[in-house]
């Protein structure tokens, strides 16, 4: 991931309950997904992003998109938050 950085810096919301909240409120700019996260989980993430135009971006592995974000164990999603 090429933004390792630049999302440690962002004002973000890790998790998958804290990132359909984020959506659903009009919050999320930007949503990261890990290709490799249970797609049952993905899946309804992705319907409402794009219902919500919200910009998808993918990250191959939930633990190098846990490690973006200055997290030890892996992520399945996270939010850039508007805020």
């Amino acid at each position: 991931m090429s933004n390792e950085k630049g999302l440690q810096e962002e004002n973000i919301r890790v998790g998958t309950k804290q990132t359909i909240r984020m959506v659903e409120l009009g919050k999320a700019t930007e949503v990261y997904i890990a290709e490799d996260a249970d797609s049952r989980v993905t899946s309804k993430v992705i319907l409402l992003c794009k219902s919500m135009d919200v910009k998808i971006t993918y990250v191959d592995t939930m633990k190098n998109l846990g490690k973006a974000c200055g997290i030890d164990v892996g992520a399945a999603m996270v939010a850039i938050v508007n805020e």
